[in-house]
C-alpha cells in the first residue's frame, strides 16, 4: 500500500447506549433446616455494565420473566425422628395391683413436630404399658400374702406331676436337665437357687451361638440382657416358661434393629426372630420371682440387613476406621459401625483424629453421624473436629457419609 495515501488514524465512538439491564446471582447462603429439605436464598439484582462498571438499577427495568429464585432447595442430611409419649395415666385400680398406660407420638427430632408413625417405625419404641399399686385393698390389710403357707416340700425323690410334665416338656425341646427350673420349695431361698445353678443374669450381653437365659427369680424389677452375633447372622429365640402376671401388668419386651415386640400372654413356646444379628430382652415384674425363661439359636440371616463395609463391635473396647468404599459400588455407600455393649455398661467414642475434607460443594460434603440407639438422639460432626461423645444407653451407630 505504500504509494497509496494513507488516511490518518483515528478512534469513533460506535455506541453511546449502555448494555441492557440484567439480573446477578450471588452465591447462595446457608441452608435454613440442619436436616431435610430447606431453602437457601440466594441475593439477586439488578444490573447494568457502565463504561465498564456494574451499576445497580431498579429490578422493573430488567425483565420480569427471567428473574432466578431468590431461595433454592437445599438438603444437608436426612432428618431423624423418635418416639415421645405422653404421661402415664392413673393406676387402674383403687387398690392392690392395676396397670398404667401412656400414648405414643412419633417426632420429628428438631421441629419437635408430630409426624406420621411410619417414620419411627424402623425405631425401638420403650413400652407404654406398666404395672402400678395402689396399696393393699381393705380386705387384705392384716392377713398373709397370697401363697404364704401354701408352698409344700416335695421330697427330691418323689417329682410331683407337674414336676414330670415340665421334664418331658422340656426334653422335647434339648434343653440339658441343669437349665430345667425346678419347683421352689419352702425355706430354699438363696441357698437353694445357688444349688440349682440360678445366677443373676439381668445386665449382661450374651455373645454365644445358643444358650438358655433364666431370668426367674431376680430381686429387680427390671431386668435387661441383650444378645449379640456376628454380622450375617440372625437371632431365633423361644420362650420356654412364663410366670408372668400379666393382669399386674408385668411384661417382657424385645427389641432389634428392626423389630420391637411385647407380650405376655401365650408366652410360652412362641418364637421370636430379631432379624439382625443383636437382640435385647427387657423383662418388667411386679411380684419378686416371676419372670420368663429363654432359650436361643443363632444361624445365617434370611435376608441382607446390612453393607459390606458395615462393622459389628461388641466392646469393651475397640477401633472405628472408616471403611473404604468397594471398588465395585457404583452408587453412594453409608458405611455404619454398630457398638453394642452390655446393658449395664455404657459407650464412649473418642475422635482421635478426623479429616472430611473441605466443604467447598455447597451441596455435599463429608461428616460422621453418631447415633444413640436409647434415645434416637444423633450429633454430627464435620471438617477436623476432633469428639468426646458418650450414650445414654448400651448401643449407638456410627455412619461414615461419603
Amino acid at each position: 500500500c505504500h504509494p497509496v495515501p494513507k488516511p490518518e488514524s483515528r478512534m469513533e465512538v460506535c455506541d453511546l447506549n449502555p448494555c441492557p439491564p440484567r439480573w446477578k446471582v450471588t452465591p447462595a447462603g446457608p441452608c435454613s433446616s440442619s436436616c431435610g429439605l430447606g431453602l437457601a436464598v440466594q441475593l439477586v439484582t439488578c444490573v447494568q455494565i457502565r463504561q465498564g462498571r456494574e451499576v445497580l438499577q431498579e429490578e422493573h427495568l430488567c425483565p420480569v420473566a427471567e428473574k432466578p429464585l431468590t431461595s433454592v432447595p437445599c438438603v444437608i442430611r436426612t432428618c431423624s425422628y423418635e418416639w415421645s409419649f405422653s404421661e402415664w395415666s392413673e393406676c387402674s385400680t383403687s387398690c392392690g395391683n392395676g396397670i398404667q398406660t401412656r400414648r405414643d407420638f412419633c417426632l420429628h427430632s428438631l421441629s419437635r413436630k408430630h409426624v406420621e408413625p411410619v417414620f419411627c417405625r424402623r425405631f425401638p419404641k420403650a413400652s407404654v404399658v406398666r404395672g402400678c399399686s395402689s396399696g393393699p385393698c381393705p380386705q387384705q390389710v392384716g392377713t398373709s400374702p397370697p401363697g404364704a403357707g401354701l408352698q409344700p416340700v416335695t421330697p427330691a425323690t418323689h417329682p410331683t406331676a407337674a414336676a414330670a410334665a415340665r421334664e418331658e416338656r422340656y426334653k422335647d425341646l434339648d434343653v440339658p436337665p441343669s437349665a430345667v427350673p425346678q419347683e421352689r420349695t419352702k425355706g430354699g431361698g438363696e441357698e437353694g437357687a445357688a444349688r440349682r445353678g440360678f445366677q443373676c443374669v439381668c445386665g449382661n450381653l450374651f455373645l454365644n451361638a445358643t444358650g438358655i437365659i433364666n431370668m426367674t427369680g431376680v430381686e429387680s424389677s427390671d431386668c435387661t440382657v441383650a444378645i449379640g452375633r456376628p454380622l450375617r447372622e440372625e437371632i431365633t429365640l423361644r420362650i420356654l416358661e412364663s410366670s408372668l402376671n400379666c393382669s399386674a401388668g408385668e411384661v417382657v419386651l424385645f427389641s432389634g434393629r428392626m423389630m420391637w415386640r411385647t407380650g405376655c400372654r401365650k408366652l410360652p413356646l412362641s418364637l421370636i426372630n430379631s432379624r439382625t444379628n443383636t437382640l435385647i430382652v427387657k423383662q418388667r415384674v411386679v411380684l419378686p420371682g416371676n419372670g420368663v425363661i429363654l432359650q436361643y439359636n443363632s444361624r445365617t440371616a434370611t435376608k441382607k440387613y446390612y453393607q459390606d463395609c458395615d462393622k459389628q463391635l461388641f466392646g469393651p473396647q475397640g477401633e472405628i476406621v472408616n471403611p473404604v468404599q468397594l471398588p465395585d459400588q457404583g452408587q453412594e455407600v453409608v458405611c455404619r459401625t454398630f457398638i453394642d455393649v452390655a446393658p449395664q455398661h455404657r459407650i464412649a467414642i473418642r475422635a482421635l483424629y478426623t479429616d472430611l475434607g473441605t466443604e467447598g460443594n455447597q451441596t455435599h460434603f463429608n461428616y460422621i453421624l453418631v447415633r444413640d440407639m436409647s434415645t434416637m438422639k444423633t450429633m454430627v460432626f464435620h471438617g477436623k473436629q476432633q469428639f468426646l461423645w458418650q450414650s445414654a444407653g448400651s448401643q449407638a451407630e456410627i455412619e461414615f457419609h461419603e
